[in-house]
């Protein structure tokens, strides 16, 4: 008898049948990053992958320890580290190319992710990116 396979995207990395929730997870995950420049709206969001909301908010939360809006956040975030320090643009720049209205709100949210602000962030990391540049460099 032969035996269907499972698709990848059901399957944990043990192996396992991944359970609802856990696909809905990863289903999230991916469109908060495909969508992380938008403003945040759960209930589009919801709309868009046919589930509940409360249902998606609870489950997300579960399987993560992360809102949905907490994860959209932290996104932002990851990706202006990556300006802050690779790039010269302006704080206010920075924010608005990741999706925050005002530089306001967007060094708020910083600050509370990462316990500094974007300035002081540029500062203590491109000095260690710069020093370290040399490093980086491929060894062809």
């Amino acid at each position: 008898m032969k035996q269907a396979q499972m698709e990848p995207e059901t399957v944990s990395e043990t192996g396992k049948k991944k359970s609802g929730g856990e696909i809905l997870t990863q289903a999230v995950s991916d469109y908060i990053k495909a969508h992380s420049r938008e403003k945040f709206s759960l209930q589009k969001m919801a709309d868009d992958l046919y589930v509940n909301g409360c249902y998606l908010l609870r489950a997300f939360k579960k399987h993560t320890g992360y809102t949905p809006l907490a994860y959209h956040n932290h996104v932002r975030c990851m990706e202006a580290k990556d300006l802050l320090v690779h790039t010269d643009k302006g704080i206010s720049e920075i924010g608005e190319i990741v999706g925050f209205v005002s530089s306001a709100h967007f060094s708020h949210v910083f600050k509370k992710s990462e316990g500094c602000t974007p300035t002081e962030y540029r500062m203590n990391n491109r000095i260690y990116w710069e020093k370290n540049e040399d490093c980086q460099e491929d060894v062809s």
